[in-house]
């Protein structure tokens, strides 16, 4: 297909050659509860698997979406989402492909799902943005310092809306956790805490395999600007992580991508991030330039006496007069009974993305930025990156927010970026 090939073309070009009948159905028009052509959102993915299965479905609930076509190095997984999207269409029109340039260049596609791998979502971000394409990708976003910069540079530069897939800002608990912070009821914020996995050093590479046919799955391009490495099944069934050349920041970014973020937010940090960063134990310690606290730690999050948080990504935001905690259960836990009386009878669990996918979808339309946009997404990222860039180092790290750079320290700043594999070079 050339880069001015369209769907509708096709269409056109097809019922002109068999003489179909000029009859307009009712959905065309939007009558009958339809959602007419003119306003709906058309959506292409990249890199769909499990959790990517869970974020489409979301979108696939929602009226004005028409999910069109699935590109996947795997033709396992394209082949299950094809399925998946014509059982809910009722048809056989969903596209396949393992080039997601083939999707890419279709220009009557309004918006791509990112959902591979966190090696891809940085670069295919980029390459989305500038082919005009809205973007909601799963985090973490990017591998290094360098590429949360990249992305949401090209982001702003092509004017596209762009939704991390931190979906925990449009889940109620946190929404509330967040609301007493900025309400003032806790006091002055003084410490904001995230919960984060057990940091990791580098795995060894696996064993060597023979690569299957490019149609099964095209190593090469699963790869993509990572090193190249010998095949082996396991990495594209999902133990992929804890290698550094697949999954950056030590392991931080898989949980603190989420729990930062929230950080972030409660602490009104959005435009900036921790300047200092020291080690004590499993624990870091990140101070904001403001004084404010931000402590990643695995543990010790507590309601009153022994009663914990229920569920992943704790998080717990501190004032000099109470303190709230959350975490996915959808359960809040304060340190007073008044604090209590606005929060939700009902929530979300932590990882259902409806409400984000929602929030998305809306701002496509307005073209307003959504909860998790692109800066936001930078600046908590990048984060992430520094800490656990000052934990492979070994020592106390100062970072500036404005430059984006380490102080004092060009082995840390090496590390913010790295060489991608040719030719997948922005």
């Amino acid at each position: 297909m050339s880069t001015k090939t369209t769907r509708r073309n096709f269409l056109k070009v097809t019922a002109a050659a068999i003489g179909m009948p000029t009859i307009i159905p009712a959905s065309v028009l939007g009558r009958d509860g339809a959602v007419a052509p003119s306003n709906r959102i058309v959506m292409g993915g990249i890199g769909i698997g499990p959790r990517g299965r869970k974020v489409l479905d979301c979108f696939l609930k929602q009226p004005e979406v028409q999910f069109v076509a699935i590109a996947d190095v795997q033709e396992e997984r394209r082949e299950i989402v094809r399925r998946l999207v014509n059982r809910e269409y009722g048809n056989e029109d969903c596209y396949k492909c393992r080039d997601m340039f083939e999707i890419l260049q279709w220009d009557d596609i309004d918006v791509v799902q990112i959902t591979t791998g966190d090696r891809w979502h940085a670069l295919g971000t980029i390459l989305a943005a500038q082919a005009g394409k809205d973007i909601y990708c799963e985090k973490p976003c990017s591998m290094t310092v360098k590429e949360s910069q990249e992305l949401a540079d090209a982001v702003n530069r092509y004017g596209r809306v762009f939704q991390a897939g931190t979906q925990r800002r449009n889940v109620e608990n946190f929404q509330y956790a967040a609301h007493l912070a900025h309400s003032g009821k806790l006091g002055k914020i003084h410490t904001v805490h995230a919960g984060i996995l057990k940091l990791v050093p580098d795995l060894a590479w696996l064993p060597g395999q023979p690569e299957p046919d490019p149609e099964i799955c095209d190593w090469d391009r699963w790869l993509g600007p990572a090193p190249w490495r010998p095949y082996n099944k396991d990495y594209v069934r999902g133990r992929w992580r804890g290698h550094y050349d697949f999954h950056g920041g030590a392991g931080l970014p898989e949980w603190g991508s989420h729990t930062i973020d929230l950080c972030q937010w409660a602490a009104y940090a959005d435009d900036t991030m921790p300047i200092e960063y020291e080690y004590v134990g499993d624990n870091i310690i990140g101070r904001y330039q403001n004084g404010v606290k931000l402590v990643m730690r695995l543990s010790g999050f507590k309601g009153e006496g022994d009663w914990k948080v229920p569920g992943t990504c704790p998080v717990r935001f501190e004032g000099d007069e109470g303190w709230v905690e959350s975490a996915d259960h959808g359960t809040v836990v304060t340190s007073s009974k008044s604090l209590d009386q606005e929060q939700p009878a009902n929530s979300l669990y932590g990882t259902d993305p409806i409400k984000h996918v929602r929030d998305f979808l809306d701002c496509v339309k307005t073209r307003e930025k959504p909860a998790a946009n692109a800066d936001v997404t930078r600046r908590g990222h990048i984060a992430c990156h520094v800490a656990a860039i000052g934990w492979q180092l070994g020592r106390k790290v100062q970072f500036d927010p404005v430059t984006e750079t380490f102080i004092g320290d060009e082995e840390a700043n090496r590390m913010c970026s790295r060489s991608r594999r040719d030719p997948w070079y922005a």
